[in-house]
Formats: C-alpha cells, structure tokens, sequence
C-alpha cells in the first residue's frame, strides 16, 4: 500500500483485526457488520437455518435487512442497511458469470427493499477475505472510506481526506492506494458512487474491477432503486476489498473436477455457438438493439412505439464497430462469455471532463435504448457518452432514460415548457439538452434535480402543480411501485406485462423476460399457461441471485440441441450443469426442482417483507396503461391496422362503425381487463390470496411458516 498517500487522502478512525478462516463448501459462515455512526464493526455467525431458508446472495440480504429494520425504518434512516451479499458459488471460476454480488436496502424511489445484482470484484474478494455478507448500517458526516482487507486480516476505517467524488476517479485512486505496487491493482476492487447520486434519488453503485490487459480500472453498476443516494446520504464515499490473489479452489467445493467438466463444455459452446446466435464475445448485450427493433419491442419515444426508422443508427454492428475487440472482456475471472463490452479512448464532447479520453463500458442494450431510442435520440455518441457521465456520477441508466422519455413526452404534451425547465428544450431528439440535463442533476442545480426525483415523484409534483391532465400523465409515467421500466415494450405481451409489473421490486426484466415466449412464438396462449411461466421464470431466475450468478451464460447461448428438448426456454442441459455445480460446491444433492424451492422461500419472504412495510398487495402491481396498450391517438394510428384487427378477433367489434376514441376504449377495457385476469391466475398459481398475500398453507409447504412471516400475513388471509 501507498503509506504516504494514504496518510495524504485518508484518515485512520478505526481498525479491526479479526481471524483468518477459509471458505467452506462455498461459505464463510460468518457475515461483517459495520455502523459507520460509531465505526462499530461486528463479526456474526451464519446459522445452519439461515443457509437452509435464505440460501446466501439476495436471500442473506433480505434476512439481514428485516432483522436491522422496522416496518417504518425510511430509507435516510440509520437504521437503513445496505447489504452485500454473494452466495455459496460465487468466486468459483472454472464456470461463466460467477463473480456477481447482490445488494439491498430499502429504496428511495419505492419505500420498499431494492435488490441489484452486479459484477466486479468487490464481492468475490469480501467473501475470500472471510465474509459472506457485508451489513453497512448508520449514518456520519465525515465521508468514510471502509477497507476490507484479506491480506491483514483488517478492516479499516477511514475519514476522507482529499479524494475524487466522481467514481471513474475515485476508483482509480483509491486502487492506485491501496494496490501493492502496479502489478497488484488486479486484487483491489472498489465500490462508490458519485456526485449526481448525492442530488438525486436514482443513484447507483459502481464495483470496480482492474483490466489487466487495457491497464485500466472498470466499472459495472448496482443500478436500479437509489442504492447509491442511500451509499451516499449514510456518508459512505467508497468500499475497498483487497485480496492476497484468486487461484485455484478458494471456495474450497466437494467435487472441483464436475465443476470444470460443465465449464469446459459450456467455454465450447462458447467458441462455436456464439457468432450464430448472440455475439455477445463481439456486442455484449448490444446486440439486441435490432432485434428488438425488427420485432416493434424497442422503446422509442417514451415508450409510445417499438420501432423507429432511424433505429439503423444505432444498429448493433454500429456499436461493434465502437468495441474494442479481441480482449477477454469478462468482469469475473474465468467468465468466458466476455461481454463486458468497452469503448476505449473515447474522448468526450462536454461536462467537467471535456476533452478527456476515457473508457465507456457498454453501452449494454438496456443503456443503449435507455440513453437513445427511449429519448428519440439515434446518435450513438450521445449513448456513449452519457453512458459514461451516468457511470461516474452514479445514476442508473435505466431509470435515467426512462425519466428522459417520460420529460420530453411531457415537454411535448405542454406539460412542461422552457419556462418550467429553466430554459432546456426538452423535446424528442434533443441531445444537447438531454447531455445538459444530465450535467445539471450532477451539480443538483435546474430541472435535472427536478428529474432526479424519477417519474412518480414528478408526476405527483406535476399533478400538483396543475401541470397536466392526471390521468394523462398516469398513463403515461412508466413506473410500477416507483421504479422506472427498463427497456422493452410489453404492449403485445400480456405475460411480460405481468413480467414487469407483479415483480416484487418494481419492472426490472430479470425477473421474467417472456416476450419471445408469449408474443412471438405463442407458447404459452393460455391464463393458465402464462401463471405457470410467472411462476417458473421467477422463481429460477431469483435463484441466480441466491447463488451470486449471472443469468447469460444460462440462456444467450445455449446446446446445440437444445430445440430438440422438452422445454428449451427452460435450456434444461444448463440448469443441470447448475444442479451439478451447486451440488459440487456445497456436498448436497438438490435436484431441478429444490432450486425453485429455494427461491420460492427467499420470493415470498421478500413479498411478506413488502407487506410488512404496506405495500406488497394487488393494488402495488397496477401498471401505467402504457405498458398495456395505446395512450395516444397517435399511438393507436401507428398500429392501425393491428388494433383493427385485434378488436375484430378478439373483441367481436367492427371497427368500421366505430369512432377513433370508441376503439381506443375499448381496446383499454380489453387490456384492463385482461390483466386482471392474469393476476388472478398468477396469484392462484404462486400460493396466494386473490389480493396477492401469500397463504398460510403455502408458507406451510415451503418451510418458511416462520412467526414473524405469519404474523404479518395472518390478518390479511
């Protein structure tokens, strides 16, 4: 470590000097426990209980979030914790997409717990420092930096000095710190936030990793809910893990050999299959820009429409073109998909560091939607750039271009002008304002701290105002639970509407992405066929949180025979090499089915953990109507010929002898209706009330008929 620079940045206020313990069949057994009002650090057991029930990752997160909260505990409360978690897989690297950590606390958008799954180091390295969870609870004024480190068995904290707020500096800083010497900043990984999170309530978390080929310290984010506004309103300017080096069986499983058999075979499938089917070695998730386009799912113009001309713009070859290729871009060791894109050298056109040249990771396709079509703006520059700006000032993407679609539709509609945004032009295709905008949410100056509030509190504060027709910015204001949408259109999906909206954080597609499914291939036509996919979908993608996985190498590129099987959206040969993979870490013997059992305790505690804050009910899985079906007139006649059709087939209507607004009426009560149908059946199919709690009998069933669960259900049975 730099002791001089050290002692010229930072502050020593506490250390703690705890046991060394290896890893065990994939846990430490034990979690870390810091409160940074009075740098109080404990060290606490796992339980046998915990590790049965909530399994690790997510799970330990939300276990230990219920255990430090009460049900009125706000998010700026001390009593607010954020938590770090792995899961008894992660750090393996004979297998893809093991590195992921997963975070949560309760949000500033929702008022309900947030999780996000993020890559990097940070985790991986915390849990080989002898961890399997990091509490971080309290609150100072004094900007702390918290150090974990394996190679002394220390945790440190510290008062900052003079250091970089923006997390493109502050993480190369506090690696070029803490590193030993340069060729040790590969074991240093770091996690901060930035200057927009600290004037807003959509900030994100950064978990740094150091490239070793490009000699450069990368960013992946925790992104959704307003983690990174709770990092930084608890005073908390940066994470730091250290490591003495990953090698070999760290995690310390009962088969190593099964693991890196399904390894060699998936790295094959790898190698020949990916140029056919996903890219994702040359475009990362970018690829689907335009896909999603071809089949009318890209969000364009807030949402109004799925496909746009000038899409050809923003094309996926246009951003391999950009992409740095040939560098195994994986943000954890052994991950072979290597779709962690980066743009490199990339020089930027405003803001505080005009003219500098940096490294862009991404855009990922959720960015490149979000920071483009979402916004009318087909100008990959812009992408790039603002991807950049909302990394190192800590907001999340999804959720910022969500807010820009739903400003500029506003702007639009009259709603907003230049005098009600300080003088930004604000309508569709505007980049330069849009860039401004960004800017000024990093300074909390004008209307981008207006904007930073996110969608519901903006229509709440418009609809106050007397700013626009209430029911009109309902529509559409795309937020469920106030958590902005990420970036597909569901419209013509009535499973993926319920993908979204019936998420117990608020529409994030990892929990279910059924598009293709449902509007595509019409697998699954039925109520009930739709249930059981709402139920399957979710429940095994929550396990990839239990487990600290990644979900790609599941599903973007799967066994060459995979169509020739019973169920190939479920790509059954690689939730058998996760069987064979938790079953060589651990020393069990689950099957397919104990997976969904796990999650389905960890999805339900988490829907308990919801009501007992008051929410979680039927009434929290409303969705804007946008989500469903055509606000505008415009919208409608975009798709004139569908909606016709649809209200002669489905509806038994002749649209011939019906007005505009007639049709787009009752194409509304059509849609309404349908997905209260869905609820209905979902809910059924979970174990729950028709009001969305679960039952007794369910909780029962699964083992998690825990007292403090029951007493909260109970009265709502």
């Amino acid at each position: 470590m730099n002791t001089a620079e050290i002692n010229k940045s930072l502050k020593l206020v506490k250390q703690y000097q705890y046991t060394p313990a290896p890893v065990i069949r994939g846990y430490n057994n034990r979690t870390l426990y810091i409160n940074v009002t009075d740098n109080n650090i404990l060290e606490k057991p796992v339980s046998q209980q915990m590790k049965e029930k909530f399994i690790g990752g997510k799970g330990f997160g939300l276990r230990l979030l219920w255990d430090a909260t009460k049900p009125t505990t706000k998010w700026n409360d001390p009593d607010n914790e954020i938590v770090i978690g792995m899961g008894p897989i992660c750090g393996i690297t004979q297998y893809s997409g093991t590195g992921k950590s997963l975070v949560v606390t309760i949000s500033p958008q929702t008022d309900i717990v947030i999780d996000s799954n993020v890559g990097g180091y940070f985790g991986p390295f915390l849990k080989f420092a002898g961890f399997d969870a990091l509490e971080l609870q309290g609150k100072t004024d004094r900007d702390v930096v918290v150090f974990i480190d394996e190679t002394r068995s220390m945790v440190e904290v510290y008062e900052t000095v003079s250091l970089p707020e923006d997390s493109h500096l502050l993480a190369e800083k506090l690696t070029e710190i803490f590193a030993d010497e340069e060729s040790g900043r590969k074991n240093v990984s770091v996690v901060s936030a930035g200057t927009a999170a600290r004037h807003s309530l959509i900030g994100m978390l950064n978990f740094s990793f150091f490239d070793s080929k490009r000699k450069v310290t990368r960013l992946k984010q925790a992104g959704r809910g307003g983690i990174g506004t709770v990092f930084i309103d608890k005073g908390i300017r940066a994470l730091v893990s250290k490591t003495s080096g990953i090698k070999g069986n760290l995690n310390n499983v009962v088969d190593l050999e099964a693991i890196m058999a399904r390894g060699r075979n998936f790295n094959r499938e790898m190698r020949e299959l990916d140029d056919s089917q996903a890219e994702m070695r040359t475009k990362g998730t970018a690829h689907l820009t335009n896909v999603m386009n071809d089949y009318d799912l890209l969000p364009t113009n807030n949402f109004k429409f799925g496909s746009h001309p000038d899409a050809v713009k923003i094309h996926s070859e246009i951003y391999k073109e950009r992409f740095t290729q040939g560098v195994p871009d994986g943000c954890w060791i052994g991950c072979n998909m290597s779709c962690a894109k980066g743009v490199d050298h990339y020089q930027l056109r405003s803001g505080p560091y005009a003219g500098s040249k940096v490294i862009v990771d991404g855009p990922e396709y959720e960015t490149a939607s979000s920071l483009g079509s979402c916004a009318g703006i087909f100008n990959p520059d812009f992408t790039i750039e603002a991807n950049f700006y909302c990394d190192t000032y800590g907001i999340c993407t999804i959720s910022w271009g969500t807010i820009l679609g739903f400003v500029m539709e506003c702007y639009e509609a009259g709603i907003l002008n230049k005098e009600r945004t300080g003088g930004l032009e604000l309508n569709f295709g505007n980049a330069d304002g849009a860039m401004e905008l960004l800017h000024q949410l990093s300074r909390g100056e004008g209307f981008g701290k207006i904007a930073g509030l996110g969608v519901r509190k903006m229509k709440e504060m418009f609809i106050e105002n007397g700013w626009g027709d209430p029911q009109f910015l309902q529509d559409i204001g795309m937020e469920n639970k106030g958590l902005e949408y990420s970036q597909y259109i569901s419209k013509e999906s009535l499973a993926q509407q319920g993908g979204y909206a019936m998420t117990n954080k608020g529409p994030q597609h990892d929990e279910a992405w059924l598009i293709f499914m449902d509007m595509v291939n019409n697998q699954i036509p039925t109520f009930e066929n739709k249930a059981e996919a709402l139920h399957y979908f979710p429940m095994f993608r929550t396990w990839f949180g239990l487990q600290g996985l990644c979900k790609l190498p599941w599903n973007d590129v799967e066994p060459e025979s995979n169509a020739l099987s019973d169920e190939p959206a479920k790509v059954p040969e690689h939730v058998d090499n996760y069987v064979t993979i938790y079953n060589a870490v651990t020393g069990e013997n689950i099957d397919k089915y104990e997976i969904i059992r796990q999650s389905e305790r960890v999805y339900n505690f988490q829907r308990i953990f919801n009501i007992r804050r008051g929410y979680g009910l039927r009434k929290h899985d409303a969705q804007p109507y946008r989500a469903a079906g055509p606000v505008t007139e415009e919208e409608y006649l975009s798709r004139q010929e569908r909606y016709d059709k649809q209200l002669v087939e489905l509806m038994n209507l002749d649209p011939s002898k019906m007005t505009l607004k007639e049709k787009m009426d009752a194409t509304r009560k059509y849609r309404e209706n349908r997905y209260e149908q869905l609820l209905d059946a979902v809910y059924f199919r979970r174990g729950w009330t028709s009001n969305g709690v679960p039952k007794i009998e369910h909780l029962k069933k699964l083992g998690m008929d825990l007292p403090e669960l029951i007493e909260v259900v109970e009265p709502l049975q």
